[in-house]
């Protein structure tokens, strides 16, 4: 079961174990999820905030 985080300095914290991470965008909402080895991250935010978050993330990063 996917867990969601709510605050970007966790989920980039998160992102430095993760093996992946996959950007959706959703719309009017964009969605960011991390894949580690023991389980999925997700967060929404605004699309506009993707970019920003994308730049601090320390993996892979791959387009949906």
């Amino acid at each position: 079961m996917p867990a969601e985080v709510l605050n970007v300095d966790e989920f980039v914290k998160i992102s430095e174990r993760a093996e992946y991470c996959a950007v959706k965008r959703l719309g009017k909402v964009a969605k960011l999820k991390l894949r580690t080895s023991r389980r999925l991250y997700t967060m929404k935010t605004d699309p506009q905030k993707v970019e920003e978050i994308v730049k601090k993330l320390k993996c892979k990063i791959t387009e949906i």
